[in-house]
């Protein structure tokens, strides 16, 4: 394939003086280059960039870009303009114009040339090289990196080029590197896989090593000014930084080429964290935690934002860190001298696990979170999707399962169709939760990699009627195939293309074939044995069965053992039609998650002297949380005194799941406490199985706490009713 640029699409003399006019003139040469197959199309396609945003950089620089079916090859033309263009910039018209073509299908090749000319338009050698450059060859060399900037002006002045590096010379390779993995990558990659390998030319000369996802172990750029602290004996300052911008490309690489050459003058140690617009690799968490200070410079949400929580921060937009980067390091410098930090990661609960975990984490943690992951997206649909089939059924009746397609039978005035109509809403939502599960499952293994082969894996599991089972089978294989494949040494000129269709390709390959022909028959001769178990439970075992839920459902509030006793209930109404086994267990699991929140509110009420008074506070919002189903409105309590909270909440959520079973009480929602009361049957011996297990936990609670220890006798004024209260001494049969 030949060049991306070549010296018959550079215009050292561009005469335009509109950036539609200067677009025309270097696509005319593309035209001519047989690199654009229709002039009219491509322009327009350009001008619907440019009307997305102004493409317009500080610095005199203009990069009209897109992507185009008219275009046959990555191809980039430069102009340079006497008068001056304006491109939207904020510092004025731009003297340098590049015009950026990539083939539709090409997003790589059409951003990776893109972060690679960033990085080097912050070089003010580059740029002025290219302002000085006599010829179109010698422009064109010098972009492709075939000419330094040192040689480049050494025609005009002898004395500009003495004290150029070679290293920055070397820089400027790593556009026509670009032009060697973008051709490679036409058929279209994700853009930081590329775009990092590409950049790692033009870093190594800067002394950093550019990140590149995919790899078997994330490599972070190497501090800026890491020479330093040799040279002072003292350990310098260390920064890290995020920059991201809307499109992920330009500014978000001049941001971090920007701060990483300041920091390098200013003698601290500075790793920047790109985030592009199709993922970025983290920085390592020991990096972070060294990290003395931290800079948002950013025009989108940072994302996972909670690493750098607690440090001195500056949060700017990303325009700032290309501009003003010795201000934002003296600031953050200063900020970190006063002691001001910002606040810290709120603390970690039941919230979606995305990431794999610390390398530092053992096997079983990990694959906790990894399930935790794909259930935690999984249980919104669950929730809607339960709550609407719920709804249908109790407006259109229990035969709503039946009725004919709304698309086809619809009557505005009928209670029917509008049941009818929530509960095939219900079942659409119905139909993602095992797709979900499982690519989720993949993506908490192996990120966005692993989505792909995750829901595609998923899908067969419905297919082969594995269910819920298949899907926990098909996320952990998908996200165990996908982190072999980047385990695999790739060359850097085909990292680009690994993303989006290499690994999706080969990974759905896989998961495909094991679940259609090797697994999927046995996972789904499992489940219906599950299923026929759960059908076949009567008497004694269904009472056991809810005891068991009641006691995991009361372990941890809201921890992993209640994930798994919810989860094992909400698998079973996954469907449209749900057995009545199924909808027994799903009532005898809320019944008892209830309960621990409920007897602590009623416990505060009724014996208040025995909690402080934030616990007597925390009791009056407990009564909300819990009649809402919120079993994580008793860990205050249960923080505060383990030994007596959770054996009484255990003994209450048994006794409430026991009873339940018993009375033969069913929901078809997975969630929403009293306020689905109408939706349970036998909703009055329901009702009743809950107040006994709130009772027996209030009782055995008061009685735990009644007895323990006190301290020696004090006078006090009780906060709970204004009155004089003595404390004495006393010994206690039972030692706490």
């Amino acid at each position: 394939m030949s060049d991306m640029i070549t010296a018959d699409l550079v215009d050292l003399d561009l005469s335009a003086d509109t950036k539609e006019a200067a677009a025309r003139a270097l696509a005319e040469r593309m035209v001519a280059q047989g690199r654009v197959t229709d002039l009219g199309g491509f322009l327009a396609d350009v001008a619907a960039r440019e009307a997305q945003m102004p493409t317009g950089l500080d610095g005199g620089i203009g990069i009209p870009h897109c992507r185009s079916a008219h275009v046959t090859e990555p191809s980039l033309a430069f102009g340079r303009s006497a008068a001056g263009i304006d491109f939207g910039a904020a510092d004025g018209p731009a003297d340098l114009i590049f015009l950026i073509a990539a083939p539709a299908g090409a997003d790589d090749a059409h951003l990776t040339i893109l972060s690679a000319l960033a990085r080097q338009l912050m070089n003010t050698d580059f740029t002025s090289a290219l302002r000085a450059v006599a010829d179109a060859e010698t422009a064109a060399a010098l972009i492709r990196g075939d000419e330094t900037p040192s040689t480049a002006q050494a025609p005009a002045s002898s004395e500009e080029s003495t004290g150029v590096s070679e290293g920055a010379g070397a820089a400027q390779g790593a556009v026509g590197a670009a032009g060697a993995a973008s051709a490679v990558g036409a058929a279209g990659a994700s853009e930081d896989s590329a775009a990092a390998s590409v950049a790692a030319s033009a870093d190594a000369a800067a002394g950093t090593t550019a990140q590149t996802p995919g790899a078997s172990a994330p490599a972070q750029t190497t501090p800026a000014g890491a020479g330093s602290a040799a040279d002072t004996g003292e350990r310098p300052f260390r920064i890290v930084a995020v920059t991201s911008c809307p499109t992920g490309i330009a500014h978000t690489y001049m941001a971090a080429e920007s701060l990483e050459n300041a920091g390098r003058e200013a003698g601290v140690e500075l790793v920047v964290e790109t985030q592009g617009s199709a993922g970025f690799t983290r920085l390592d968490p020991a990096v972070i935690a060294a990290a003395d200070a931290v800079i948002f410079a950013h025009d989108v949400p940072v994302r996972d934002k909670d690493r750098f929580a607690g440090k001195p921060t500056v949060d700017v937009g990303v325009k700032a860190g290309i501009n003003r980067p010795v201000e934002l390091i003296t600031e953050v410098r200063a900020k970190a001298a006063r002691g001001e930090r910002s606040a810290p990661a709120p603390a970690a609960g039941g919230t979606p696990v995305e990431r794999a975990g610390d390398s530092t984490e053992g096997y079983g943690t990990r694959l906790r979170k990894w399930l935790m992951s794909g259930v935690s997206y999984m249980v919104p649909f669950v929730a809607a999707g339960g709550l609407l089939i719920a709804l249908g059924f109790a407006i259109g009746g229990y035969k709503i399962n039946k009725a004919p397609s709304v698309m086809d039978h619809f009557v505005w005035t009928q209670a029917d169709s509008w049941g009818a109509l929530l509960f095939q809403i219900g079942a659409v939502a119905f139909g993602f939760l095992v797709p979900v599960l499982a690519g989720y499952i993949a993506y908490g293994m192996a990120d966005r990699p692993g989505l792909v082969p995750g829901f595609v894996g998923g899908a067969i599991s419905l297919t082969i009627n594995a269910g819920f089972l298949g899907g926990l089978a098909a996320g952990l294989i998908a996200g165990g195939v996908v982190m072999a494949i980047q385990r695999v040494r790739i060359p850097p000129a085909l990292r680009g293309i690994m993303p989006v269709v290499v690994i999706p390709l080969i990974s759905s390959a896989i998961v495909g074939f094991l679940m259609f022909v090797v697994i999927g028959k046995p996972i789904a001769s499992a489940q219906k044995g599950l299923t026929d178990w759960l059908n076949g439970l009567t008497g004694t075992n269904a009472v056991l069965l809810g005891a068991l839920l009641g006691l995991m459902m009361c372990f941890d509030l809201g921890g992993p053992v209640n994930k798994v006793a919810y989860t094992f209930a909400t698998a079973g109404i996954a469907v449209s039609n749900p057995s009545d086994s199924a909808m027994k267990i799903m009532a005898a699991v809320m019944a008892a998650g209830m309960v621990p929140p409920l007897a602590m509110a009623l416990a505060t009420t009724v014996r208040g002297r025995l909690f402080t008074q934030t616990e007597r506070e925390n009791g009056k919002a407990a009564w909300v949380l819990g009649a809402s189903f919120i079993s994580e409105g008793a860990i205050p309590f249960a923080a505060a005194d383990p030994l007596r909270v959770i054996p009484s909440s255990m003994v209450g959520g048994a006794l409430t799941g026991a009873l339940s079973m018993a009375f033969g009480a069913t929901l078809r929602a997975p969630h929403g406490g009293i306020f689905v009361i109408p939706l349970i049957g036998n909703p009055f011996l329901y009702l009743i199985a809950i107040a006994a297990g709130v009772c027996a936990t209030t009782a055995l609670v008061v009685l735990l706490k009644g007895m323990r220890k006190q301290t020696p006798e004090t006078t006090a004024a009780d906060p709970a009713t204004n009155e004089t209260t003595t404390t004495k001494k006393t010994k206690q049969p039972v030692a706490a």
